[in-house]
């Protein structure tokens, strides 16, 4: 087995810690640990300090599925606990290796979608999300991809990196689809329900859908490494519970706690997103309309990232390693198959963000000359 070098987090691990103004971030404004204990009661915190550094329970804490469960109106036997998002992409990845088998990704999309499938020897099949289409899911290409060894059906709304979001009746008819042909639909939102028009639902809904989801993008708490899935077929999640004993056994207990805490106050945590998510999105709007001759982009419908593109359709990675030069981190698209973008968060940096915008700005108008200059 092998896989291929992480080409987004190698770029993040080579610039973010000596940058001014990260725009490369897809998560919303961060928290201190301080900060998430002050939204829980003093018996909450208390017991916080004094818990036991020992082994959770494989399929997560009581407390915190219960929470989970309320979110999505779920019983909380339908959740279970893993260790960020990352572990359930592998979990479901490994489960649907087999000779022959087939998955059925997003392109442009998050490296593991891709990377993880095609070290375990799976067919990787591609729907495209183009700019053409408003990086909209076509759902009659998707459709038209799998067949009789398709295992995994994979979608991600809203999208990392476009901010595209699938509509209720796109997804049930996609759900119909899977379920009558026994193939499973999972469906990515880490970034629900943070939305910037159409709003949409949880596909936890679905009886035969398989959502995953954690704590690091829309509740913007990376450090707690927490994540979920939700699923309703009792012997998929045996198989779950299974196979992450064997790659993580429980979960971070002490995590577990503070994202209970979030859960619980969901309002807060996720109001905290959106709010600076929209304000910064305003921005952004005025930004871009400020310079259409260089950059082109569409307006994300969901999540905190947007993927603008150069114009000229030249790769933007020069572009990327000229703007990290002034301070501003980007992500070259080259990270998600699509090298004549890159990605834009535009809510980690929070009320920097103007100033971040500001610094891009007089970079973008030295580019065309800049570029000139790499070229001569």
């Amino acid at each position: 087995m092998q896989l291929k070098p992480f080409l987004l987090d190698t770029w993040l691990a080579n610039y973010e810690h000596d940058i001014e103004f990260n725009l490369a971030s897809s998560e919303g404004p961060g928290w201190t640990v301080n900060e998430v204990l002050n939204l829980a009661d003093e018996e909450v915190r208390h017991h916080f300090l004094g818990h036991k550094l020992s082994y959770g329970r494989p399929a997560g804490a009581d407390g915190l599925r219960e929470a989970i469960a309320d979110m999505h109106g779920v019983s909380a036997e339908c959740v279970q606990v893993v260790t960020g998002a990352s572990e359930a992409l592998v979990v479901l990845m490994w489960l649907a290796a087999a000779p022959g088998a087939n998955v059925i990704v997003p392109r442009p999309g998050y490296e593991p979608f891709s990377a993880l499938p095609e070290s375990l020897g799976l067919e990787t099949r591609f729907y495209g999300m183009r700019k053409e289409n408003n990086f909209s899911v076509d759902i009659e290409e998707v459709m038209k991809l799998a067949d009789a060894r398709t295992k995994l059906i994979l979608v991600n709304s809203p999208h990392n990196p476009t901010g595209a979001t699938m509509s209720d009746a796109e997804m049930d008819r996609l759900h119909e689809f899977t379920s009558a042909r026994g193939i499973q639909l999972v469906s990515d939102e880490v970034y629900h329900p943070i939305y910037h028009g159409r709003e949409t639902k949880s596909a936890s809904r679905l009886p035969h859908a398989t959502v995953i989801h954690d704590f690091s993008k829309a509740f913007a708490l990376p450090g707690v490494r927490t994540g979920w899935m939700i699923e309703h077929d009792r012997k998929r999640r045996e198989r779950y519970w299974n196979a992450r004993t064997y790659f993580s056994i429980s979960n971070n207990s002490t995590g577990e706690i503070l994202a209970e805490i979030a859960m619980r106050q969901r309002h807060v945590v996720l109001g905290k997103t959106q709010e600076t998510a929209r304000r910064n999105l305003e921005h952004l709007d005025r930004f871009m309309a400020g310079h259409r001759d260089t950059l082109g982009w569409i307006r994300p419908q969901g999540g905190v990232t947007a993927f603008p593109w150069l114009n000229s359709g030249e790769n933007a990675r020069p572009f990327c390693q000229a703007a990290a030069k002034q301070g501003i981190l980007l992500a070259p698209g080259d990270c998600f198959d699509t090298p004549s973008h890159f990605r834009l968060g535009f809510a980690a940096s929070g009320n920097q963000f103007p100033q971040a915008l500001d610094r891009f700005g007089e970079f973008v108008k030295s580019w065309p000359a800049m570029a000139s200059s790499l070229s001569a």
